[in-house]
């Protein structure tokens, strides 16, 4: 199956949330290339991003799970990089 290079941007405003986003992340590490995470303490937020590389599907399967946890938002920025492997 077909392999995309993309970025998901993730920003926390429900900072309950977080135990069950690092449980998604975990569940699709084998997809997640790397992982950066700021806090922004003057507005009591996070923002992350991901990149992974994965089938286009578990890609968006993956951002969506995330954008529905609650007060969390998740966009998703894929390239036109795409391998077989």
């Amino acid at each position: 199956m077909a392999s995309r290079v993309g970025v998901i941007s993730i920003i926390v405003e429900n900072s309950e949330s977080v135990e069950a986003l690092n449980g998604i992340l975990h569940d699709y590490g084998k997809y997640i290339v790397g992982r950066m995470g700021i806090p922004y303490r003057q507005r009591n937020i996070s923002v992350i991003s991901v990149a992974v590389d994965a089938p286009q599907d578990i890609i968006s399967t993956l951002s969506g799970k995330i954008g529905n946890l609650k007060g969390v938002s998740a966009k998703t920025v894929l390239s036109n990089v795409i391998s077989d492997e």
